[in-house]
């Protein structure tokens, strides 16, 4: 069990529903296994958030997916025990679209 608490960026489940509806779109099922997928790096992400590396000056985290193009993007504030998933970033993407405030 996690120490922290997981918050999500209001734009953010509009990357997860985005996401979801294109391979849904594509084929009956992916879209699932993406949610599955996106599900499991998030819960990997709390259970040990300094695993992954710190990509930007401004404190700003990235897990990789393995299986499909996209980036967990997230912050930890450690003294108030929050992680913050500020996107699910789609890696064709423009790269700053990915960090957001």
């Amino acid at each position: 069990m996690s120490k922290y608490t997981l918050v999500f960026h209001h734009q953010t489940a509009a990357d997860y529903d985005d996401g979801y509806a294109w391979y849904e779109d594509r084929q009956k099922g992916l879209g699932d296994t993406f949610l599955i997928a996106i599900n499991e790096k998030v819960k990997q992400v709390c259970d040990n958030p300094e695993l992954f590396s710190e990509k930007s000056k401004r404190g700003f985290f990235e897990a990789v997916l393995k299986d499909f193009p996209y980036t967990v993007v997230y912050k930890i504030y450690k003294k108030e025990k929050i992680i913050l998933i500020t996107s699910i970033h789609h890696q064709k993407k423009h790269p700053k679209s990915k960090y957001r405030k």
